[in-house]
């Protein structure tokens, strides 16, 4: 059986303790590889490969960082088939999803911020008559920590790991111990890009003994975490009085205001895939669904004959809609929801039931699941489930819609459907969260900044606001004689 080992200074390392957890195939329920279960000497050990690669790695040129990570896009380019069906099959996502969706992306990563370092410039500020120049430096901060979380792998591990090393950092990273597959393949290609040992250590194991070791890890500067909101908040409790930076990206209970004058057969197709696109397992999948009254009928029958329709199975099948989901656990958590719309008086309008895909019986599958509710305090409503089911519910006026959107505890993202320009420019202006679309959804560009507010997170990813995250600021004042 295969080994999932760290990488630690270039090179693939058991566990000082010897220790192995069991990985997980989501689509059929059996143990396929065993991972590091490492502790706090693994990532001491990390550490140190990183503090001794930190001063040659952050006075190497820009030009010289682009490069490598320039190399490291092209190769997982080069391996994206092996690394799709590695993260299908760690995952339980469709094989079609990764190919298209997050290998493709995990290599963007890499190449955006290998381009994007090479454009990230500071400021200068002449104060005229004073005789004073004022400029900045941006400079790498250190040693940071990286923990990454198990529904897109590689897609959301690279996301952090490529800004933090082309700022000039280096890094100690954790993927999610539910899906490291794809983080363990990637050891092989830093090392054939020619990325410095050292500079990227990638340390396997559970959050509160590897994690947790990161980051309360005296020296570790930096703490860029996607998670689960009780998570972040322990981090924050953690990592907070020493002082560390912070960027905590973390639940979501988003928001899908459907307005009558929306452009109908677009709004339906991409609502389904809102909705139920990695089996709901995306941060940013609208789990609330609010209809204008006077097409909430129409759009309720349509909805769930769309939904009605997806075929669950095999993750290898190209024809595959839903997969598999992660866990065990997880799938007897979002049935363990199910329950509780019902017991709230929720009405499942579709799905609800586990599925046994021929073959594959022991997989953790479960029907695409819509729920038509009455209140907007229910807890399925309230809660972050992070599966595929949605709620759906009715609203009157523009105002009624807005305040059940913004009353939840979450603040990461939201999507409108109108063609009225004044409704567009008044709702996403009021509505609180860090991303508003509008007549589209999951349309990122690398350029613009990421994240929630309230309990959705601290802080924003991508673009030029990942690389000043990783840089610290230094302002240089010079006077001077006429």
């Amino acid at each position: 059986m295969e080994t999932i080992k760290n990488y630690i200074d270039g090179a693939y390392v058991t566990p000082q303790s010897n220790e192995w957890l069991d990985n997980f195939n989501p689509s059929n329920g059996e143990v396929y590889s065993k991972i590091a279960n490492s502790n706090s000497t693994d990532v001491e050990n990390a550490y140190t490969a990183a503090h001794a690669a930190f001063p040659s790695w952050s006075n190497t040129t820009i030009n010289e960082r682009s490069k490598i990570l320039l190399r490291i896009a092209d190769l997982i380019e080069q391996n994206l088939d092996k690394l799709a069906e590695a993260e299908s099959k760690d995952n339980g996502k469709p094989l079609n999803l990764a190919k298209a969706i997050d290998i493709p992306r995990a290599s963007s990563n890499f190449r955006f911020f290998g381009n994007a370092i090479t454009q990230f410039a500071s400021e200068a500020h002449e104060s005229v008559g004073l005789n004073t120049m004022n400029y900045t430096l941006r400079q790498p901060i250190g040693v940071v920590g990286c923990i990454s979380p198990w529904n897109l792998p590689l897609y959301l591990f690279t996301w952090k790991v490529a800004p933090a090393i082309a700022a000039g950092n280096c890094v100690v990273a954790k993927p999610s111990e539910v899906t490291p597959m794809t983080a363990y393949l990637l050891g092989e290609i830093l090392t054939e890009a020619g990325l410095p040992k050292g500079v990227l250590n990638i340390v396997h194991g559970t959050g509160p003994k590897t994690g947790q070791a990161i980051i309360e890890h005296p020296n570790i500067k930096a703490i860029s975490f996607t998670g689960g909101t009780a998570t972040g908040a322990h981090i924050a409790r953690t990592a907070a009085p020493m002082f560390k930076k912070l960027s905590l990206e973390l639940g979501g209970k988003n928001p899908n205001l459907i307005f009558a004058d929306c452009d109908y057969d677009k709004m339906l197709s991409v609502t389904v895939k809102s909705s139920f696109a990695n089996q709901g397992q995306i941060c940013l999948c609208g789990s609330r669904i609010y209809v204008e009254t006077s097409i909430f009928e129409q759009f309720k029958n349509d909805f769930v004959a769309k939904v009605s329709v997806l075929k669950i199975g095999n993750p290898a099948d190209a024809e595959t809609n839903i997969g598999a989901l992660v866990s065990q656990p997880h799938l007897e958590k979002v049935e363990n929801y199910i329950k509780i719309a019902q017991e709230e008086g929720g009405t499942i309008l579709c799905g609800g039931k586990r599925v046994k895909v021929k073959g594959l019986e022991n997989g953790y599958y479960l029907q695409p699941t819509v729920i038509e509710i009455k209140d907007n305090k229910c807890r399925v409503n309230q809660e972050e489930i992070f599966g595929p089911v949605v709620t759906i519910m009715s609203f009157k006026t523009e105002d009624e819609a807005l305040a059940m959107a913004n009353d939840v505890k979450y603040g990461l993202s939201s999507t409108i459907w109108t063609n009225n320009l004044n409704r567009t420019m008044r709702l996403s202006k009021e509505l609180q969260a860090g991303i508003v679309w509008v007549n589209t959804w999951l349309n990122r560009d690398l350029r613009t900044p990421f994240g929630g507010i309230k309990e959705s997170g601290v802080g924003r990813e991508g673009g030029f606001e990942a690389l000043k995250f990783f840089t610290e600021a230094k302002n240089v004042c010079i006077s001077y004689s006429d």
